[in-house]
């Protein structure tokens, strides 16, 4: 097999980050390599290099034998390379016809050929098991169905070469399947593929060789042959990770969350959560399963004041919070980890100093009246670093500059830093590394052991499974069945997620 990709030697400083240290790679037709490493490893940079996308400080990258150039990423494109992004590039506003042939409309004579490109779209789809409906707006579509949007884009043109960066972050089980068996048609078909994921799972089942970075250096090669989960992760990290959440038995107490007969509505005006009833006792974790788009989103932004309430009723220890806005809900005593860190947790030009006091920034000790307490707020900083091993050369710098598993350690530490009822957690672990993994779900048991209630809501069955005391599952709209952990079934589970009644 030729080598479709060499990179030689990259190195790539930024301002206080050697983010590539000399890495070299090879990747050949066919061939698939996962790139494995923590949040900040050097992953998203290395693959941006090869794009075109970052200017490497030393070394070389060549493409079918061909030296690319910085900048030139229309050349990267016309030579056969296809690049699917860790955050979104779509245009919101736009329909997923609209988006998958943006840059590379069919047309008849001057004007978009619309009928031509809604069939391709509709053929891309099919061919690739990756079903979406041409005419809906991208920012009407969850996460999960974005991120089809975001493949389909990437495999519309021949591409000999394909780039996946974190493409399961925001999938199903059954979705990540589904794209499991694309990448392994695809790399029988010749194409290579280099694939950054988190999940050593999938590794497992895909690649053919793994390379591992750990602070911008290249650890080594291995294979699933050569090795298994634990092993990677422990090259990942450089120490042992317990794989497994080790808990105590719940000690639930008085109901702290109480969700009575709610009704939503989603972006399209349609009844998404229909009288769904819950209660959450302080010192449990309740676990929310089901299939991505089942109203799971609405449930939660209704809860934390994010969405408007059609009818229904929220409380926390028994006082009703009305149909509030979110501070309004947070000083009520919720706190929220959304789903979209990047869109609803964090401001990115906001140091993250600022962005660690957002729910408090007009409290004290960090205000008095209208005047903010910087020295506060900068020393509260430099402890919630420290304690939350947040990984950033100064808590003085932009959110912006963090790695994804960096930033999602900034929205929890600021949700658990205050001793507030409940917590309501939404996809807390989504493109995270297993280390942050891990201490993000010690983080949640912890929250529960100290009184808290939490609400977790996530489309990863295996982190319902581990980390719930109860588990409520979601299938169109409704709470279809309430099992304890203990008797939770696999397979039961599974099959309620995909409608089947009770």
């Amino acid at each position: 097999m030729s080598d479709l990709l060499e990179i030689t030697g990259l190195t790539k400083q930024f301002p206080g980050v050697l983010a590539n240290d000399n890495i070299s790679l090879t990747v050949k037709a066919g061939e698939v390599v996962a790139l494995l490493g923590e949040n900040g490893a050097g992953k998203s940079t290395l693959v941006k290099a090869v794009f075109g996308l970052i200017k490497p400080d030393k070394g070389q990258i060549k493409i079918s034998g061909n030296v690319i150039e910085y900048g030139d990423t229309a050349g990267v494109i016309a030579a056969g390379v296809g690049m699917v992004h860790q955050h979104f590039q779509l245009v919101p506003v736009m329909s997923v016809t609209e988006n998958i042939i943006l840059g590379d409309e069919p047309r008849r004579g001057f004007f978009i050929n619309r009928q031509s490109s809604r069939k391709q779209v509709i053929e891309l789809s099919k061919r690739y098991g990756l079903e979406v409906d041409p005419d809906a707006i991208i920012e009407d579509l969850p996460v999960g169905m974005q991120q089809r949007v975001e493949i389909l884009k990437a495999l519309r043109k021949d591409v000999k070469l394909l780039i996946l960066d974190e493409p399961t972050a925001v999938l199903t089980p059954q979705e990540i399947d589904e794209l499991l068996l694309v990448i392994r048609n695809l790399a029988k078909s010749g194409v290579g593929i280099v694939l950054i994921t988190h999940k050593l799972h999938e590794v497992m089942a895909v690649a053919d060789r793994v390379l591992v970075l750990r602070g911008g250096k290249a650890i080594g090669f291995t294979s699933p042959k050569e090795s298994d989960e634990a092993g990677l992760a422990q090259m990942m990290v450089g120490r042992s990770v317990v794989l497994r959440v080790d808990k105590k038995p719940a000690k639930p107490g008085k109901a702290a969350l109480e969700v009575r007969g709610l009704q939503v509505l989603d972006d399209r005006k349609l009844l998404s959560v229909k009288g769904v009833d819950l209660t959450v006792h302080s010192g449990e974790i309740l676990g929310v399963a089901g299939v991505e788009g089942n109203g799971q989103r609405e449930l939660v932004e209704a809860i934390c004041g994010m969405r408007h309430r059609v009818s229904g009723q929220v409380l926390v220890a028994g006082v009703a919070t009305k149909d509030m806005h979110p501070h309004a809900v947070h000083l009520a005593g919720i706190s929220h980890i959304p789903e979209d860190r990047e869109k609803h947790g964090l401001v990115a030009n906001y140091s993250i100093a600022d962005n660690l006091v957002l729910n408090q920034f007009d409290q004290a000790p960090f205000a008095k009246g209208w005047v903010r307490n910087i020295s506060q707020v900068n020393s509260n900083a430099d402890a919630v670093v420290e304690k939350f091993d947040i990984r950033t050369p100064s808590a003085q710098n932009l959110a912006s500059s963090l790695s994804g598993g960096n930033k999602q350690k900034v929205v929890v530490a600021r949700e658990l830093s205050e001793d507030l009822k409940v917590l309501v957690a939404a996809q807390p672990t989504r493109g995270i590394d297993v280390g942050s993994i891990e201490f993000i779900h010690n983080q949640l048991i912890a929250a529960r052991d100290r009184g808290a209630a939490v609400l977790l809501v996530s489309a990863e069955l295996d982190e319902i499974l581990s980390l719930s005391d109860r588990i409520a599952v979601m299938s169109g709209g409704e709470i279809v069945a309430i099992v304890d952990s203990k008797d939770a079934d696999r397979n039961y589970i599974g099959r309620l997620m995909a409608g089947m009644k009770a």
